[in-house]
């Protein structure tokens, strides 16, 4: 992965050269992910920014807590790191500073992710240097997944697929949806740490499943993204599990979604999630090389229209190191798709307070098609109980 990293930095300045930039700070936990090979540490919301410096030409440099400064070591490629304290002269806006030198013409940061406390810094010490928006070239960069990187997130699919297993065997009337969060928890953590070893930078790769489980049950299921609480399941409920904020592995993020009825489902019930299991199979069959991406959104709206639903929902997201990435399913968005790109794609309806029809699955572009990532059955799921 620290390979990989390096790489990816090297490719990212070869960029910067090609666009005339010279300096650029980033500050996002899954840019400096993907460039520098870290992550992990209490960072901004304690207070304390980490921030990776690139140039066009020479070494990047980290610019770290001290606290974290020992792990950050032994996790990064990156040789150049620069410690700051929390007290004292050694702040880290001084050691950014002492790294950028002479007032810059102009900085690239990540205008939409920034920390307000390092955007106010460089707003107020460099009043008359630009603030220019890098995103969009580290973006594309992201969008075309490597064999590595593609290799990671099939990891990552079948760590989600041992989750949704667990899901789905924790269900019978009476069990609390706290129970079930539970069961995916340990079913997730105990195959992730099936993939890594207690040996070199993998020693620092937690298999810990983590984050608050989306789930609703009953008639809540149409609030999409609420959490799991002390409700216990009925006969006929519907129960959703999301694990697009849980469903990772070494940084890369996951979407997938299954909708399961306990003991038996209602006709309506069974409708709406039909309408919803066919309109992802839409999309996902849309999607090929040069089909632009409100394309694959547009198949699963046809599909909604037909059945008599309307949905407000994006049809699906590009995944990677964040949770969202360039380019989006939905109208409006006319990115060409290429082999390597990698989506979750959803299919959802509500039903205010009633119901709802939820799948979500995570594909990657090949040269004819879509393979997907995430692998559960796609069709009315019944609990065992």
């Amino acid at each position: 992965m620290l390979d990989h990293a390096k790489q990816k930095t090297t490719e990212l300045q070869q960029r910067m050269g090609d666009a005339g930039i010279d300096l650029a700070i980033f500050t996002d936990e899954s840019s400096i992910a993907y460039l520098a090979g870290f992550w992990g540490y209490l960072g901004i919301e304690f207070g304390r920014p980490t921030l990776l410096v690139v140039r066009r030409n020479g070494a990047p440099t980290v610019i770290t807590p001290l606290m974290e400064s020992e792990m950050v070591a032994a996790m990064t490629w990156v040789e150049d790191i620069k410690t700051w304290e929390d007290a004292g002269q050694r702040s880290w806006a001084r050691a950014l500073s002492e790294t950028m030198g002479s007032a810059p013409k102009e900085i690239w940061i990540e205008r939409n992710s920034i920390p307000a406390i390092v955007r106010n810094f460089l707003d107020d010490t460099y009043p008359d240097c630009l603030l220019r928006d890098i995103s969009a070239l580290l973006g594309d960069m992201r969008m075309i997944k490597t064999g590595l990187e593609i290799g990671v997130m099939k990891e990552a699919g079948q760590i989600a697929g041992a989750m949704m297993l667990a899901a789905y065997e924790s269900l019978r009337e009476g069990a609390q949806e706290y129970e079930s969060a539970l069961a995916v928890i340990e079913a997730g953590s105990r195959k992730a740490a099936g993939f890594l070893t207690d040996k070199g930078w993998d020693r620092f790769v937690s298999p810990m499943i983590h984050n608050l489980q989306i789930l609703q049950s009953g008639s809540d299921t149409s609030m999409v993204h609420r959490r799991a609480g002390v409700k216990a399941y009925q006969k006929y409920d519907p129960v959703y599990f999301c694990f697009c904020n849980m469903a990772q592995f070494k940084q890369y993020k996951l979407g997938f979604d299954r909708m399961f009825h306990v003991g038996d489902v209602t006709d309506e019930a069974r409708d709406v999630q039909e309408a919803a299991i066919a309109a992802q199979q839409a999309a996902i069959a849309a999607i090929r090389p040069g089909v632009l991406a409100e394309e694959v959104a547009m198949a699963a709206n046809d599909v909604y229209r037909q059945r008599g639903y309307q949905t407000g929902y994006r049809t699906g997201r590009s995944i990677g190191v964040a949770y969202l990435e360039a380019p989006e399913l939905k109208e409006g968005d006319k990115t060409v798709l290429k082999p390597g790109m990698t989506f979750a794609v959803d299919g959802g309806i509500s039903i205010d307070g009633i119901t709802a029809g939820r799948i979500g699955d995570s594909v990657v572009v090949t040269e004819t098609g879509a393979d997907y990532i995430t692998d559960y059955p796609r069709r009315i799921l019944l609990s065992r109980h």
